[in-house]
């Protein structure tokens, strides 16, 4: 039995997230129904970060295990069956106990904010027509670095038994008439990044304090943390794993 990563990338408009759920369209949902039209048998899928309704990936794994070769043949054929918004980007032979959400050693994501009306990116990045002061962005991005309990940050219908996580990078950046918070640690709380998105978002705008955004933080109480902007803003850029991971086969 060979153990494989497939590395994924989609678009996460139109399905309820990631992680296959009943009565619902998901990545996961879509992969494995290619799979089996494929491979002629069901294929249990894996997979590295669940993403939630909405957000995007350009780079996510699953790992499956199967008796037979996978090919680096069948990456198109994969993709003639997957939807438009998904693809599949590499098949990947890895030794037998790899684990594509355990062995990983980092995770990056990005959130995409406009200021001036533009229809080619309504949809990838979150409109926000309001007066934005960028050193108090820079300020509140800086800040959470001092941190590693985001109790703060956590919806609070989530099963995880700590809420420790260590923030690697934490900045924002111009690019394209886009504001840009990117942000790398060792894991992610459910939704983690734009509850510190919308947080700061506050802070730029003035409504809130760099030490009332400290209180937040410390506060560990999510009723004071802003989630409400949107996923289609979100992406997950990349997941890490150790160097020489994927040659250790």
């Amino acid at each position: 039995m060979q153990r494989y990563f497939l590395e994924v990338a989609y678009k996460g408009s139109g399905y309820a997230g990631f992680q296959v759920q009943e009565n619902a369209n998901t990545i996961q949902g879509e992969v494995e129904r290619a799979m089996q039209i494929l491979l002629k048998h069901p294929v249990p899928l894996t997979g590295s970060s669940r993403t939630d309704t909405g957000v995007n990936a350009l780079q996510n794994f699953f790992h499956f295990d199967f008796d037979r070769p996978v090919l680096q043949r069948h990456i198109y054929n994969l993709n003639a069956l997957l939807p438009p918004a998904i693809v599949i980007k590499q098949i990947i032979p890895v030794h037998p106990d790899a684990h594509c959400r355990f062995d990983a050693i980092s995770r990056e994501y990005s959130y995409h904010v406009y200021q001036d009306k533009n229809p080619f990116l309504y949809d990838r990045a979150y409109y926000f027509p309001y007066t934005i002061d960028p050193d108090m962005l820079q300020q509140a991005a800086t800040a959470i670095l001092s941190y590693s309990d985001f109790t703060s940050f956590s919806k609070r219908n989530t099963q995880v038994k700590s809420f420790i996580c260590h923030i690697m990078e934490s900045r924002w950046r111009a690019e394209q008439h886009q504001l840009i918070y990117e942000v790398k640690a060792n894991r992610f709380l459910r939704g983690m990044v734009r509850g510190l998105t919308g947080t700061m978002l506050q802070v730029g705008q003035g409504k809130m304090s760099i030490k009332e955004f400290h209180a937040v933080i410390c506060g560990k109480d999510c009723t004071k943390t802003n989630f409400a902007v949107p996923g289609y803003g979100l992406f997950l850029e990349k997941v890490n794993y150790p160097p020489g991971y994927f040659t250790a086969t």
